[in-house]
């Protein structure tokens, strides 16, 4: 909501450098308080693949894309990750696919045609080139999540820090060479800000904590809350409408979802109980 908000005032370069600035600044006055290092010399190359493709590449790609989506199809593109994680997972580490998680591939993409294929997007606004560039996001997320699997470990503080500073160094310049605002719209620089403080910095800190404390099985269950929030914050705040395409969109997407990564009930009830003996 707060890209589509900000960008067409401040266009994608400049929205990705004020987010990511922030953000990082943001990791940094909490890495002095909490004495948390990055140890950069001995990560950086880590810090850098982390930096370019689950940070830069998907950044960007959301930042441009909002140009022409609405924030709700933007979010449910969003939850497609999983899937290219798994056929990247076979294709790079030659990880099984069960039948399970090919139905589930299916029905995932089924929704996106759904979004396309029955108005969800129009054409003539280049909206096709848009959800590519938007998937193209969604695997870069994917095969971020399969390079950390197998990654050097990282304290989950450093990883959002680190990765953070990264991108921060390949985006920043780009915004030097774009065209500044004129005027300078402050309403559009304070979502920018939100974004980075409240949606990257703020929940960098939340998601690798999770996944520290309670796991990446617990940690990518947020995914399947992306589409429900993405729907309802363009309805109310941005007039979006939500129409039959979208319904079923998300719902073939989060099905899909729920197969490929195996998520049941009875995971969800093991979960629960893992973070309570955490806790």
């Amino acid at each position: 909501m707060f890209m589509r908000l900000a960008v067409p005032h401040l266009g994608p370069e400049w929205l990705l450098a004020i987010r990511i600035a922030s953000a990082s600044i943001m990791l940094w006055v909490i890495g002095l308080a909490i004495s948390k290092p990055l140890r950069i010399t001995r990560h950086w190359k880590h810090y850098l693949f982390l930096g370019l493709f689950n940070t830069a590449l998907p950044f960007f790609a959301f930042a441009y894309a909002a140009m022409t989506l609405p924030a709700s199809i933007l979010a449910i593109l969003n939850s497609t990750a999983p899937f290219w994680a798994l056929l990247l997972g076979f294709l790079w580490k030659g990880k099984p696919i069960t039948r399970r998680a090919i139905l589930g591939l299916l029905l995932g993409i089924s929704g996106v045609a759904s979004l396309v294929g029955l108005g969800g997007v129009s054409i003539d606004q280049g909206a096709l080139f848009a959800v590519a560039v938007t998937l193209c996001a969604s695997i870069s997320y994917g095969f971020s999540s399969i390079y950390a699997e197998f990654a050097e470990r990282v304290e989950a503080y450093a990883n959002a820090h680190g990765s953070l500073w990264a991108a921060a160094f390949m985006l920043v310049p780009f915004a030097a060479m774009a065209p500044a605002p004129d005027p300078w719209p402050l309403l559009a620089t304070g979502y920018a800000l939100l974004l980075g403080m409240l949606c990257t910095a703020t929940a960098y800190l939340l998601y690798f904590h999770l996944i520290a404390t309670a796991g990446a099985p617990a940690a990518m269950t947020v995914g399947y809350l992306i589409p429900l929030w993405g729907v309802l914050w363009g309805w109310l705040f941005l007039d979006e409408p939500v129409g039959w395409n979208t319904i079923i969109g998300a719902g073939l997407v989060l099905t899909g979802t729920v197969l490929v990564t195996g998520f049941t009930p009875q995971v969800f009830s093991r979960l629960r109980k893992r973070e309570a003996s955490i806790g």
